[in-house]
């Protein structure tokens, strides 16, 4: 139509086209655009004229509403007939086959079911599982259909084997949506070891969550996400003997859009710090008195004052249990969580941005958010040991082995930094500098100046 090859479109009868309002709204909308016209051969109406457009309006209602009250009608049956444990179609499970519409056991396939059952309580391990009926040569049904086309005869897969260790009909039972009916058909294997199976996939979930099988479990895997809505995962890489932490955006293959990148300690500290200072803060509601208000608020701030000090594993476990995901923006960080069980999720922005600091990077917080404490920088650390040393040799003719090397261009430089105002000085050694300050922005500064106030200005330290 658009390209001006269709005037008329002909159709049997109008629910033949479609059986919904809104979509024939468009339809007519772009029949309209291209002055082409809609017509049924059975029905005496087409939409050149208001008369038509309404007696087709009429019909549509009706073609919609019969669409679905005959949905209805079929998703209230196959409810109903699961309800009675009836199997209503679908892929055959393995260990089972199809004979007059009921599912009978395949003994052949039911002894590898049981035999896998029996194995994943021993491996509690899927991929190992997986590897194993591989070795023994143990693969899927193969079936025909009636194209001819083969299907199945390959190794199982380790989605395959989760989904079919997670089965209840192998217990006899037909689930529906959430619900689990009692079935019509025989069980291959106990209860009771269906239940044990389900409570090792359960254990390893929480073991997977609380990253106990990682080497390196990382704090936010899974819970931080960039700020295009994507998750990050965890990655890291090397220089020398050194390890630097991050979370990169996770992106599938061929995707261009942009790739994060967030320095992990940096918003771990941030998020620890957060979390725990959320802890500490009590809201009540007068109900309680003031001893039951004292208890709480000791218990809450015993735990806030331990989450920084706890390993990765314990701190990631309070962080599941508070419900806590962290939004990663240009300008600001979102950290959601709940600070106690009855408390609803709230949100706590703070105010951050990713700065350059050499080849890393790192991240910058507003002074008024409180920075989050991070470890001394150790290249300012020896440059104001240098810087001291430096002085002493110009002052006394005190030699120091490590400044024996530097010429005296770099001493003169080094000499000028002794003189630094003493709260830069503090600050450098408590690593509370600004987080953009590094060695090397000090010394292409070149000639640092006297005046503590303009020392303050150039560093950053406003």
């Amino acid at each position: 139509m658009k390209a001006g090859k269709v005037d008329v479109i002909v159709v049997y009868k109008v629910d033949r086209l479609t059986r919904s309002l809104a979509d024939f709204a468009k339809i007519v909308e772009i029949l309209d655009e291209n002055e082409a016209s809609f017509v049924s051969v059975t029905q005496s109406f087409n939409t050149t004229t208001s008369m038509g457009r309404l007696t087709l309006n009429v019909l549509l209602s009706f073609a919609q509403f019969e669409r679905e009250v005959t949905g209805e009608r079929i998703r209230d049956k196959v409810a109903a007939s699961k309800k009675k444990g009836m199997w209503m179609g679908g892929g055959v499970p393995f260990g089972y086959e199809v004979v007059e519409r009921q599912l009978v056991i395949n003994q052949s396939e039911a002894e590898i079911v049981r035999w896998m059952f029996e194995r994943y309580t021993e491996l509690k391990s899927v991929p190992q599982l997986v590897e194993e009926m591989a070795a023994k040569g143990i693969k899927t049904r193969m079936r025909v259909w009636k194209t001819g086309k083969v299907v199945g005869g390959v190794t199982f897969k380790t989605g395959t084997v989760t989904h079919l260790l997670q089965n209840p009909v192998y217990v006899g039972k037909v689930k529906h949506k959430e619900n689990i009916y009692d079935g019509a058909h025989q069980a291959i294997i106990c209860q009771e070891l269906f239940d044990l199976v389900q409570s090792n996939f359960q254990a390893n979930r929480s073991t997977n969550a609380l990253g106990k099988k990682s080497r390196n479990p990382s704090l936010l895997t899974g819970l931080v996400m960039d700020p295009d809505g994507k998750p990050m995962t965890p990655t890291h890489a090397t220089k020398g003997s050194k390890r630097f932490r991050y979370y990169v955006t996770r992106t599938l293959p061929g995707d261009q859009s942009i790739k994060w990148r967030m320095p992990a300690g940096e918003i771990e500290r941030l998020v620890v710090g957060t979390i725990a200072k959320q802890l500490g803060d009590i809201v009540s509601d007068g109900s309680e008195t003031a001893e039951q208000l004292s208890e709480q608020l000791n218990k809450r701030q015993e735990i806030a004052n331990a989450l920084p000090g706890m390993s990765i594993r314990e701190q990631r476990n309070i962080l599941l249990g508070r419900k806590t995901r962290v939004e990663v923006q240009e300008a600001v960080i979102k950290i959601y969580s709940k600070p106690w069980d009855d408390d609803e999720v709230s949100s706590i922005s703070v105010k951050a941005k990713l700065v350059s600091k050499g080849s890393d990077l790192k991240l910058a917080i507003a002074p008024d958010q409180g920075p989050p404490k991070r470890d001394p920088d150790p290249v300012l650390l020896r440059l104001i040991a240098h810087a001291f040393a430096a002085q002493d040799l110009l002052l006394s003719g005190k030699p120091s082995a490590m400044i024996a090397e530097y010429s005296p261009r770099h001493l003169q430089q080094l000499t000028r930094l002794s003189y630094l105002a003493p709260d830069i000085i503090s600050a450098i050694i408590d690593g509370t500098q600004p987080v953009d300050l590094t060695g090397r922005k000090i010394l292409r500064i070149g000639s640092v100046p006297l005046c503590w106030t303009e020392q303050r200005k150039l560093l950053g330290f406003n």
